[in-house]
């Protein structure tokens, strides 16, 4: 038995039902597309694509190497993984006793897991830093469901394009500029020296002349003298 294969499938329809397709996509390093296919459905429900696209991954596998499936469809993953056993003892009738929608889909994707090592994994879809591989076959299906036309990597057709219902991820704040001790020792040295006071007593300034009590008078960097001075010390 080969080592377990990592995959991804998803379907798309715009408009529910509307414009439909499928897509799923292998990688060989749980990340990357190494090969994959999408294709379209004309018009089909959302549920319809989904499980089209894990029927066309089933079928497009290795039986005998384990696999591990990523989805994003609630539906899908639980209408194989726990509504299936019951509806098959209930002779394809759901617990309300109505037939079992898409049951055609449902019985071709239980005949795919019949002996094969399949392990089911729910990603969250739409998320700036989901799941690579969801994303990859999202856009793929979203692709397919807008042109009607089929892709992948036996075809040689390019990537599909970004998903618009797909967030980006949020850029990095800048932190602002620390303000260091130096800066504001100068501010603060700067508005000590800048302060007037009214003399107690008459002086004399460092340019000669006196001051008379009670006139404004500056620190200079020799003493106490007129403002004037101090600026043009400055």
């Amino acid at each position: 038995m080969r080592e377990r294969v990592v995959a991804a499938c998803d379907g798309a329809s715009k408009g529910n039902p509307g414009p439909a397709g499928w897509a799923w996509v292998v990688s060989d390093d749980a990340r990357t597309a190494a090969r994959w296919e999408a294709g379209a459905l004309g018009t089909a429900t959302n549920n319809v694509a989904e499980l089209t696209a894990l029927e066309r991954l089933l079928a497009a596998t290795d039986p005998d190497t384990p696999l591990e499936v990523r989805m994003d469809s609630q539906y899908a993953m639980k209408a194989v993984t726990t509504w299936l056993p019951g509806w098959k003892r209930n002779g394809w009738k759901t617990a309300a006793g109505k037939p079992v929608a898409n049951q055609e889909l449902v019985v071709r994707i239980d005949e795919l897991l019949e002996g094969r090592s399949v392990d089911f994994r729910y990603v969250p879809a739409h998320q700036a830093d989901g799941d690579p591989l969801n994303d990859f076959a999202d856009r793929a299906a979203s692709q397919a469901a807008r042109v009607q036309e089929a892709a992948g990597s036996a075809l040689g057709s390019p990537q599909p394009p970004p998903s618009p219902d797909t967030p980006k991820a949020a850029a990095p704040r800048r932190k602002a500029p620390r303000r260091t001790g130096s800066a504001s020792s100068a501010s603060s040295s700067t508005s000590s020296s800048s302060r007037t006071i009214k003399a107690k007593f008459p002086g004399r300034c460092l340019c000669g002349r006196s001051y008379a009590a009670g006139e404004s008078i500056a620190k200079n960097a020799q003493g106490w003298g007129h403002p004037e001075c101090r600026t043009a010390d400055a």
